[in-house]
């Protein structure tokens, strides 16, 4: 069952729950859908100005995935969260509480110290909530890959302890979200590779994908497979493997490069992971 149909079924659900309620708020209801994770749900573009200033200027997959369920949107996501970082204060983040200290996020957490405490506190106010999206452990390995200087070796040395370390987290997080009662469709959104053509980067971001995605079966969540839909996007004479070639990134200006990106999705990349989300299946049962 694809995660439209389980999506369908729990608006008939809310619904239902309101019957009681005046045709007035029964018109005017529309379920929850809380997007959670780092700078790709946020919809960061890296050379963005005054932009910073006002969360709406950032449009992206949750957006258009709540526009395509009709549900209403709650995007939690952080630019530079990492698998700890969600969950405690004291993990290390690649800028997501420096960007929290100097801007606005599309939702305010309040008095919620991490984005884990406010989608769990989201969820128990929002019983109705009908879909949760998950992006997370991209920043994990970029911390990695900055504290090795881009070394080869030093980063293939380092990425199994953060791989674990980053699947480990991320069956807390799923833990925590159920433990709300949260029963809803969970969808975790893999990672594309920035570059098809570089074998190593792909193989990486191959890894990581393994590693954030393997607890998902236990929790009743699925993968939207992010990393596939890419791949067949820049699989053509023109692209020849190249996201940026493509068009599923933002480009940033560059004199002597017109193929220049950043690591993070245009619209296009956007609408594909979208695409991504509605088209993954649902277990018949969760465990």
């Amino acid at each position: 069952m694809t995660v439209r149909r389980v999506l369908s079924v729990c608006v008939m659900i809310a619904i239902a729950a309101i019957g009681s309620a005046s045709a007035r708020d029964r018109a005017g209801a529309s379920s929850p859908y809380l997007a959670l994770g780092d700078s790709i749900p946020f919809a960061y573009i890296d050379q963005a100005r005054f932009e910073y200033l006002n969360p709406i200027n950032f449009v992206g997959y949750p957006d258009w995935t709540g526009l395509a369920f009709s549900l209403d949107v709650a995007n939690a996501g952080c630019p530079g969260e990492t698998t700890g970082s969600f969950l405690s204060t004291n993990a290390p983040d690649n800028g997501c509480r420096l960007y929290r200290s100097l801007t606005h996020l599309h939702v305010n957490y309040g008095s919620a110290p991490t984005q884990f405490a406010y989608a769990t506190g989201f969820l128990q106010s929002h019983p109705d909530t009908a879909l949760v999206t998950l992006q997370l452990g991209g920043n994990d390995v970029a911390l990695l890959e900055e504290a090795c200087h881009n070394d080869p070796q030093c980063i293939a040395n380092g990425l199994p302890q953060v791989l674990a370390t980053a699947s480990a987290n991320m069956a807390t997080i799923l833990g925590g979200l159920r433990a709300t009662g949260y029963t809803g469709a969970i969808v975790i959104a893999n990672y594309y590779s920035t570059d098809y053509s570089n074998q190593t980067t792909t193989q990486i971001y191959a890894a990581l994908n393994q590693a954030i995605t393997a607890p998902a079966p236990a929790f009743g969540a699925v993968v939207a497979d992010v990393f596939s839909a890419f791949l067949a996007a820049v699989s053509n004479q023109y692209a020849q493997g190249r996201t940026c070639a493509a068009g599923l990134l933002n480009a940033k200006s560059s004199v002597n490069n017109f193929f220049t990106c950043d690591v993070h999705p245009s619209q296009s990349g956007h609408k594909l992971i979208t695409q991504a989300i509605l088209g993954a299946d649902q277990p018949a049962h969760r465990k």
